[in-house]
């Protein structure tokens, strides 16, 4: 027989009535200080009946494992455990004993103990990631091949607050892009093949555009005397959007002279969420 052969596999079951991320999270943690062992680690998600640990002990018996477990109910965590040990199968309770110290401090949670909330928290903190990833892929039309799985597009000239609100918005959850209007240039044509409701329009008042690209230029050493801060041009400019944006009359404009950011996208989340029959998020 090889070495290979001959070495023992231990097996350690995390039994969760959610995902087991925490519980595999702190099995991992502890497995580095047994190296030397080779180790197989089995997570069993979403555990809440009794049925479902009577058909786990039987193969956890069988292979002679470890329990690892992070349940909340407190009649499941007592049939895991009085399971476990009738059958002489090792087992740790990871969430009990905290719960149980909670409660007494705390006089018992009037709610009770709900298995999935922590699920619930991970999944909002995902989809905000993953709505932030999206929309610093999706700014100043980088990318315009996957336009249809943004939640909202938002359209204007120059320094019209498209990437601030992208941001913010994404922060929220929301799955942004972003595509600058630039007088004499086409509209993308991807933009036709996308839900129009998801799209709006952002304005802006000329003098206070004046105001904001001399600023920037002036930030970044640059002449503030040039085209791109002129009243002529910025006032080309305006107009080249307003007739777009009349030729789109299904986009809500928003102008957002003076105007907070939270309050813009508060608005535009009102506003296309109604459209889209969607769950408007909380924005702050």
């Amino acid at each position: 027989m090889t070495e290979n052969q001959d070495k023992k596999i231990y097996t350690v079951y995390i039994i969760s009535d959610g995902t087991g991320e925490t519980a595999s999270t702190m099995v991992r943690a502890a497995l580095v200080q047994y190296h030397q062992f080779d180790l197989n680690i089995v997570r069993c998600k979403n555990v809440r009946t009794e049925p479902q640990v009577d058909h786990l002990m039987e193969d956890i018996l069988r292979k002679r494992g470890l329990i690892v477990f992070t349940v909340v109910s407190e009649a499941m965590r007592r049939k895991i455990t009085s399971t476990a040990l009738s059958k002489g199968i090792p087992v740790v309770d990871l969430m009990g004993p905290l719960l149980n110290v909670l409660d007494t401090y705390l006089g018992s949670a009037p709610s009770g103990h709900t298995a999935g909330i922590l699920r619930a928290v991970d999944e909002r903190y995902f989809k905000r990631i993953e709505a932030i990833e999206f929309t610093v892929k999706h700014d100043d039309g980088k990318i315009l091949t996957d336009l249809a799985m943004a939640d909202i597009i938002l359209l204007g000239i120059s320094r019209t607050s498209k990437t601030p609100l992208s941001v913010f918005l994404s922060h929220k959850g929301w799955k942004v892009a972003n595509i600058p209007l630039v007088v004499g240039a086409p509209l993308p044509p991807e933009l036709q093949k996308v839900d129009q409701r998801k799209i709006v329009g952002l304005i802006i008042d000329a003098d206070s555009l004046v105001r904001i690209r001399r600023k920037r230029l002036e930030k970044f050493g640059q002449d503030p005397g040039g085209e791109y801060a002129s009243m002529t041009h910025i006032h080309q400019e305006i107009e080249f959007a307003k007739n777009l944006y009349k030729q789109n009359k299904r986009w809500p404009i928003f102008d957002v002279t003076d105007r907070a950011l939270e309050e813009t996208a508060a608005e535009i989340v009102r506003v296309v969420a109604s459209r889209m029959d969607l769950k408007q998020e909380v924005l702050l």
